[in-house]
């Protein structure tokens, strides 16, 4: 093992050290104040939103896995150039190091739960490990470089040393991983399960869905629900702590226990959510069985004070979304404070507890997960995306998409199906149109259906010669409104476009 070799040995061997025991020591109180996690967040806060929407289209629903494997990459990259820089001395990579543990307890502190213990330990055990490794790679005597390879005994001591401190890296990130794993949330959820109202949930017609023909089926399965939000780590919240209060502008403040909530009047909607990062053609949207305590109930509970505006709601992890109070209280809107999902508990990568949905509205100024404060105020005050350059309105917009064919895909000539989705959540959509190679638009055969605030399936039966073909969709709401052509990306209110996908007959 050349010097230089174990040089960058030392400095990953210390940065896996101190994030391990970060991870082990957040694992015993909240796992969102691990470092990477803290870490993570604050590059969500900070980064630009077209940086933002960047990563959603190319990464998606993974696109905070691809943050943490980002940041991985460049701590391992950071850490080998520690190593590096301790050649000859053992301190100038340890303050590399120390940086590292610095970083992180900056990040922790700026986070709305400001947990900086993890931070801490990782700034120790890094240095600790750091200098461990070092001294025991050392040769005899007065030595202050790291011996050449030729050093039997040191090379021997050295790798026993980084044996000892990978092991104990991989036994506390087990550790924290298996801790993080076990909380009380599965078992709040079961304890919810058999305390949910008996609702009816909507029933969801014959023919509401073409997927024999490629569209979704009309419910999303839990699972399979898309999850776009800014949490690195899902917040750990069991019912029997959870409490809501309804505060600000208001005659009387409400401070609800989730017992409190479930003793409301309650009622089942079937709802299509839509992400304001979808692009045209995404699949950011999914439809599901919602059931809560209407929103309007408990505002009108409240009283709301003149001059009033909007419902800034805030998540357990600091997020906020701001939504407009006229549409809160539109007595057809149908906005709830839901605590079921598909006939079970919110699942936690949902918003377990309790989260709010608000059909017709884009998620980011109406679907806060893990609602903990709704405060009745003005328009003054941004919420999270606003700040960001995002618009203050976001009623979400008619499009259609293309599920089949595949784009670039081949199909046999002749008869060839077309279907895919269209929605206009709250205004609702009456027909759907599909063009071949920019020829004219010929209506498609639509699902049966199921309400305003849902998405349609769509289908057209199409007779296509051989060769290269483009198709087109538009959608059409209720009021004859067609879907537009223009362009738009989804900043700042979610994009807009015609969906065209081209195939091949053969």
């Amino acid at each position: 093992m050349t010097s230089r070799v174990r040089s960058a040995a030392i400095g990953l061997l210390s940065a896996a050290a101190a994030l391990a025991a970060g991870h082990l020591a957040a694992a015993l109180g909240d796992p969102r104040t691990s470092p990477p996690v803290a870490v993570g967040g604050a590059v969500i806060d900070l980064a630009p939103s077209w940086l933002k929407d960047f990563a959603v289209a190319v990464f998606g629903q993974a696109d905070k896995l691809a943050l943490i494997i980002g940041m991985l990459l460049v701590i391992a990259a950071l850490a080998v150039v520690a190593g590096l820089l301790s050649q000859r001395r053992w301190w100038p990579g340890a303050l590399v190091i120390a940086a590292f543990g610095i970083a992180g307890i900056v990040a922790a502190a700026a986070r709305p739960d400001g947990g900086i213990a993890p931070a801490l330990v990782s700034l120790v055990i890094g240095v600790g490990a750091f200098a461990l490794l070092w001294f025991a790679g050392r040769g005899g005597g007065e030595e202050t470089s790291l011996p050449p390879a030729s050093d039997g005994w040191a090379r021997r001591r050295f790798l026993v040393t980084s044996g000892l401190v990978l092991a104990g890296s991989g036994v506390a990130a087990a550790g924290g991983s298996a801790l993080s794993r076990v909380s009380g949330v599965a078992a709040s959820r079961s304890g919810v399960a058999e305390r949910l109202p008996r609702l009816s949930r909507p029933a969801i017609p014959a023919g509401a869905d073409f997927a024999a023909s490629g569209t979704p089926r009309f419910l999303t399965s839990n699972r399979d629900f898309y999850r776009i939000d800014t949490a690195l780590v899902v917040p750990r919240l069991r019912a029997e702590d959870w409490r809501l209060r309804l505060h600000g502008m208001v005659d009387r403040e409400l401070d609800l226990s989730f017992d409190e909530l479930l003793a409301r009047r309650a009622q089942s909607r079937t709802i299509t959510l839509t992400c304001v990062s979808n692009p045209v053609g995404g699949d950011l949207i999914s439809t599901a069985d919602f059931a809560g305590v209407p929103v309007r109930d408990l505002l009108l509970e409240a009283g709301i004070r003149a001059g009033a505006q909007q419902l800034l709601t805030r998540s357990s992890d600091g997020y906020t979304a701001g939504t407009p109070l006229d549409v809160l209280l539109e007595p057809d809107r149908g906005a709830l404070l839901a605590f079921e999902m598909n006939g079970e508990p919110l699942p936690p990568e949902h918003g377990f507890p309790v989260r709010m949905v608000v059909p017709g509205l884009y998620g980011y100024v109406s679907a806060t997960k893990w609602l903990v404060s709704g405060e009745v105020t003005t328009f003054d005050r941004q919420h999270y995306w606003e700040q960001r350059g995002w618009a203050r309105y976001a009623p979400i917009k008619t499009q259609s998409r293309i599920d089949r064919p595949r784009p670039n895909s081949s199909v046999p000539a002749g008869a060839v199906t077309v279907a895919g989705i269209a929605w206009a959540q709250h205004t609702g959509i009456r027909a759907v149109e599909v063009s071949v190679d920019d020829g004219p638009w010929q209506a498609a055969e639509l699902a049966t259906d199921v309400s305003r605030d849902t998405w349609r399936m769509w289908r057209a039966r199409l007779d296509l010669p051989p060769g290269d073909h483009r198709v087109r969709c538009r959608a059409i709401d209720r009021t004859g409104t067609p879907q537009t052509a223009a362009t738009q990306g989804t900043v700042p209110d979610g994009a807009t476009g015609l969906h065209a996908v081209p195939f091949r007959c053969v």
